[in-house]
C-alpha cells in the first residue's frame, strides 16, 4: 500500500506517520521510485502498536524507540527480549529519601517464598515496595499484609496471558503481544476492578433493602 492508504487504514495522518519514519519508529517501505514507497500489513500493525504505546500507555517518543528497540532484539532469546520491554514500559523512577527498606524485603521475601524466577533489578520491585511504603505511611498497612492475595490473583492472571501469546505463530509476534498485552491487559484489570469494586460496596456497604434511606 501507498503511504495514503497506511494513512486511511491506521488512522494517523500522512505528516505522522513521516514523522515516525524519520524517528525510526516505523521501517521504511519499499521504495519504487525516489519519491514513493510502498507499505505491508506489517507496517500497519507495527504503526498501530506505535500509536498504542504513545496514546495508551503515554510513553514519549524516546522511550517508544526503546521498547520497539527490544521487541526487534533478534538475537537474543525471546524471555529476555520481553524482560527487556517490560523494563522499557516501566516508568522511571529516582529512589526517594523516604524509601522504607522494609517494604523492599517484604518484596523480596514474597518472590523467594513463591519460587518467581525475577531478576534483582526488575523495576517492578521497587515499584512494589514503594507502593508498600505509601500504604504504611498513610495507615493502610492492612492491604499491604494482604499481599499472598495479590499474588495469587495476578499469578493466575499472568499464566492466562502469556499461555494465550505463546499460540502465536512466530517469536515477533509473541514479543509483539505481550507488550499489547502489557498496556491494555493494566486497563482492563483496572477497569474491571472498579466495577467489582462498585458491585461489592453496594452489597456490602449500601443502604439495606427497605432501609428508608435506600429511597
Amino acid at each position: 500500500m501507498r503511504i495514503g492508504e497506511l494513512s486511511r487504514r491506521s488512522g494517523v495522518s500522512v505528516p505522522t506517520i513521516k514523522f515516525y519514519l524519520r524517528e525510526g519508529l516505523l521501517p521504511p517501505g519499499e521504495l519504487t521510485s525516489p519519491n514513493q514507497a510502498d507499505y505491508a500489513d506489517g507496517h500497519l500493525r507495527r504503526l498501530r502498536l506505535v500509536r498504542a504505546l504513545i496514546d495508551l500507555a503515554g510513553l514519549p517518543v524516546a522511550r517508544v524507540k526503546e521498547v520497539l528497540e527490544s521487541l526487534d532484539a533478534g538475537d537474543e532469546a525471546l524471555h529476555h527480549r520481553i524482560g527487556a520491554v517490560h523494563r522499557a514500559l516501566a516508568p522511571p523512577r529516582q529512589p526517594a529519601e523516604s524509601d522504607d527498606t522494609r517494604a523492599e524485603a517484604q518484596v523480596r521475601e514474597l518472590i523467594e517464598k513463591r519460587g518467581w524466577a525475577i531478576e534483582p533489578d526488575a523495576p517492578a520491585i521497587a515499584t512494589l515496595a514503594e507502593t508498600i511504603a505509601v500504604l504504611h505511611t498513610l495507615g493502610q498497612g492492612d492491604l499491604a499484609a494482604d499481599l499472598d492475595s495479590y499474588a495469587d490473583a495476578v499469578e493466575r492472571l499472568a499464566e492466562r496471558e502469556v499461555a494465550a501469546v505463546a499460540s502465536r505463530p512466530d517469536t515477533d509476534r509473541i514479543a509483539e503481544s505481550v507488550v499489547i498485552g502489557t498496556i491494555l491487559g493494566e486497563r482492563l484489570i483496572t477497569a474491571l476492578r472498579l466495577l467489582a469494586q462498585e458491585h461489592v460496596s453496594a452489597r456490602l456497604l449500601g443502604p439495606a433493602s427497605g432501609d428508608p434511606r435506600a429511597e
